[in-house]
């Protein structure tokens, strides 16, 4: 009688890979805060600021935005109204316009 072969040993499991790529509505949260690598676009925490609201949003979109408000009609009323106040030596809030 032949002697019975000796049987293979089982693998070991190995542990799942965690992803490194943040997805769904906190991406961008996860990325800035350093516990994921990029986001599923290629964003990584070199691209990403916070803006003055509190939002994440990219460095680019970030510089586009105050090249546009400092070119708009908006800056300028900004401006107009805040030399006015100090002129007026006015502090607080004073309603402007409006009837």
């Amino acid at each position: 009688m032949k002697a019975m072969k000796a049987m293979k040993a089982m693998k070991v499991m190995k542990a799942k890979k965690v992803s490194v790529i943040a997805k769904g509505k906190h991406a961008r949260s996860a990325v800035f805060n350093g516990t994921k690598e990029k986001t599923y676009t290629g964003l990584k925490k070199t691209d990403l600021i916070k803006s003055k609201t509190g939002k994440i949003v990219t460095k680019k979109r970030s510089a586009a935005a105050k090249k546009a408000y400092a070119n708009s009609p908006i800056s300028a009323w900004a401006k107009a109204c805040q030399k006015a106040r100090k002129a007026l030596g006015v502090t607080g809030f004073v309603p402007v316009g409006g009837k």
